[in-house]
Formats: C-alpha cells, structure tokens, sequence
C-alpha cells in the first residue's frame, strides 16, 4: 500500500497540534533533515514538525497512522548510518525541542531526562552533582541522548562502562497509532515479562517514538590519566590490546589510530605538539581513571611496561589538562578529518578483542584485492575498529559497484572471526543489504515480525534496518 502524500489538510492539523512556528516546509528546514553525517545521502521531507510535549506526539502519530504517512524520528543528524534520512519523504519528526533534563535523583543515582538533551550537556549536569554518565561518543557535543538510545551508542569508554544499553532503566514511548506507555520500571533488577526497554534500545527509531529516558549513574571518577603509544607497527597496536587485558588491567578507554587517521586529523584540527616520526604506523591513546592518583601512576606504568615489550617508540603521558584534551579533540575529530579530505564510506566492524589483529590484515588484503585505500580506527578495547574506505582516485563504477563486493566480503570476514557488521553506529539505510550476513533468515523474518507487532502500517521510519519486501 503506497505511503499517503501531505495535503494542505495535513497541514492545518499538524498546526492545530504544534502551533504554526513548529510546522515547518521551507527549504532550510527540509534541506537540514534531508541528509545527516552519513556520506553524501540525502531524502528530504515533505514536512518537518517539531512537537514539545508527548501528548503532541501521540495525536501526530494517531493522524499519521491513520491517513497512512510515514514518520522519521529526528535528533540531532549526527547518524552515520542514514537512520534518520526520510527515504519515503512524509515527515520528519525533529525532537529538538524536548531538550528539558526533568529530575536528577541523587538518592537513587537515576536523572530523567527527554531525548532532545545534548549528551554532552547532560553529562556535564550530572557531573557538577558529583555524578557520571559514562557513554560518549565521538559527537557528544552535538548529538542528542534520544538519538545515542535509538543507536545504542558506546565511544571510547564503553571498554569499561558499557554502552547505552547498560544505564537505560525506563522509557516513555509513543507507539505509531499515538498510543502512550511506559516500558519497564525505574529500578535495577526486572525480571517482569519480556524486557521491552531493552528492546526499544537500539531499535533506531522503527518501533516507537522516545519522548523521556530514565539512565542510571554511578558515582563521578576524580582522576585520569593518558598515554599515547607510538608503534613501528599496526598489528603489534592491536596485538598490545589484549596484552594489556591478559595482564589484568582494564584502562577506562583504549583507542587504535592508523598513522593516516592521526596525521589527518592534526591537519584538520591544525594542532601542535604531537611529533610523528616516519616510521610510525599507529597509536594506541590509553586512559585509565579512578579515584586515587598513586593508583593511576602504578597502572599508568605497568601498561607502558606491557605495550614496551613490542617495537614502540616513545610514550607520551598527558603531563596537564590541555594536552589531555588535545589529545582526545584529536582522536574525536578523526571521522570529520577523513571526511574532509576525500568522499569515504565508513563501516563499523567489531570483534572479539583478540581477533582484531586478524581483522586489521583482513582489512588491508581486502584493500589490496578490491583496489581501496582504508584509515583505520576505534574503539580497540572492545574491538570495535571503524574502517574509513577513502575513494581517492577509485573511478565512479568501481566505487558502486566493485567495492560493495569487497565490503560484503569484509563483512563475511568479520561475521567468520566471532563479529558483526555494526559495533555502535547502527544499520539504518546504508548497512541493510548486508544483513543477510549477520542473521540467517529466520532471525530475519523474526525481527520483522517484531516490527510489524508495533508498526503494522509500517509508517514509523520506513526502509531503514531491512530490504524492503
């Protein structure tokens, strides 16, 4: 059944419900929610509305449901995976306005918060209340809670703490026919029926609308410390991860950056003060934190004993605040300085741990067989290795249509090693087609069948996650 085109009397309701100032069609609101940090993608809305309450919501789901119009839920746009791109037009439903952090409860270690809350924003409320919020990825100046919760987001310290899945408690929703519930229950133990908040997490916005998220805490760390290893070679960088683990220790973050992601991004960042030898082909950037610095010292040095023991050169410790977050701006703005330079696709591999050596030579046959350059990094720790496949002068019909067979072959590779095809970015449009390879056709029809119990006019972010039947 063919999705239902606006009419002017779509309109007239939406502004019944939002106000006119929140109904918006002109060219700059549709052109921001036509594309998002994914490549060079671009599916413009027909109509973009941003609501301020739940109760708005729910009659703009009824209504859509009813006259059969797709809706795509919208954050921030930092997406790299085309999750939130309106690929069947209709509209886009942009959250920004639900940007109110509701309560912080001290006594339970909990904050209820809407979605539209910068992460970044919201971690630095809780941490002047003496509180953490572990997840941060790369955007967390930028992109929205709600958005890290539909993606299941993790970044450099999910190694230690876990990802969004591992604070998310309770969740209020709008289901596609407008209708309100709350899926769990504000504790820390649920053994209740099906685990419909964990569910919802990581659904990318295809299930249901978020509209407020109950995290829990824990206590705020007081001290860090940072080092960057400079190895002679890459797979002695990945090899040096599980060393560091098999040792017994767990740094709070342990990123790998491949010589060319960190040059890259000294350029694009223009900083100084990282000297980069010739013969160095990656880093390894290590934190470790805690609450009593003589600790961090004697972890700090019993990590760069480990990482000594392979062909490294000089360690480099953060000796004040201003290197630390140089050095961290640095590993953060890799993906906009690969992006700078050249058309990339970006996939997001992940792997046991200590297969991730494996992966990284994986990855350079590949490269070598299918005629693509790939940048390198990510989240070691967890094996979570982002691969930045540069275009350069790869010609237009190579890039569409060689290079997908090399990518489903990368996938096939990491799925053979223990993987998946996405660690934290999501699948969203740009991954779908590979995802005969992580899930065998019943696992498939499955999750459609899930989709369809919550979305049986399938309106709610159409075309994302899977081929369309």
């Amino acid at each position: 059944m063919p999705f239902h085109k606006i009419q002017q009397e779509d309109i007239q309701f939406f502004r019944s419900v939002t106000g006119d100032a929140f109904v918006l069609a002109e060219q700059e609101h549709i052109d921001r929610c036509a594309s998002d940090q994914t490549e060079d993608l671009r599916h413009p809305p027909e109509v973009v509305l941003q609501p301020a309450t739940t109760a708005e919501v729910s009659r703009i789901m009824a209504w859509c449901s009813g006259r059969n119009i797709p809706v795509t839920p919208r954050g921030a746009g930092t997406g790299l995976s085309g999750g939130a791109l309106p690929l069947h037009g209709g509209v886009a439903l942009d959250m920004k306005r639900f940007n109110k952090i509701l309560h912080i409860d001290k006594r339970n270690f909990q904050v209820t918060t809407e979605p539209g809350v910068i992460t970044q924003v919201l971690q630095e409320t809780l941490k002047a209340e003496g509180l953490f919020y572990p997840p941060d990825p790369a955007s967390k100046g930028s992109c929205f809670i709600g958005g890290n919760v539909s993606e299941n987001s993790g970044g450099p310290r999910a190694v230690k703490y876990g990802v969004v899945k591992d604070y998310v408690l309770n969740l209020e929703i709008v289901l596609p026919n407008g209708e309100v519930m709350w899926t769990g229950a504000n504790v820390l133990k649920n053994a209740t029926g099906y685990n419909l908040t964990q569910l919802l997490v990581g659904s990318e916005g295809t299930l249901a609308i978020i509209t407020k998220i109950v995290l829990r805490l824990i206590p705020a760390v007081r001290h860090d410390l940072t080092l960057l290893v400079p190895f002679r070679k890459a797979v002695e960088a990945c090899e040096a991860v599980n060393a560091i683990f098999l040792a017994g220790y767990t740094p709070s973050a342990l990123e790998f950056m491949e010589r060319e992601a960190l040059e890259w991004s000294i350029r694009y960042t223009q900083s100084a003060g990282i000297d980069l030898p010739p013969d160095i082909a990656a880093h390894l950037l290590i934190e470790v934190d805690g609450n009593h610095m003589d600790e961090l010292y004697r972890d700090a040095e019993a990590i760069a004993a480990i990482v000594a023991g392979y062909d490294v050169g000089e360690v480099m410790m953060a000796d004040s605040v201003a290197q630390k977050n140089m050095l961290w701006n640095l590993r953060r703005k890799v993906g906009e300085a690969v992006k700078s330079n050249s058309v990339y696709k970006e996939e997001d591999t992940v792997v046991p741990r200590a297969e991730l050596p494996e992966l990284l030579l994986i990855i350079k046959r590949l490269g070598a067989e299918y005629g693509f350059q790939s940048v390198c990094y990510g989240h070691a720790g967890d094996g979570n290795l982002h691969v930045n496949i540069v275009k350069g002068d790869m010609s237009d019909e190579d890039w569409h249509t060689r290079l997908p067979l090399g990518i489903r072959e990368l996938f096939k590779e990491v799925v053979r090693l223990g993987g998946t095809i996405s660690g934290e970015h999501g699948i969203g449009l740009v991954q779908k087609s590979y995802m005969d390879i992580a899930f065998s056709t019943a696992q498939l029809q499955l999750m459609r069948q899930i989709k369809h119990v919550f979305d049986p006019m399938g309106i709610l972010n159409p075309g994302k996650m899977f081929m369309e039947e």
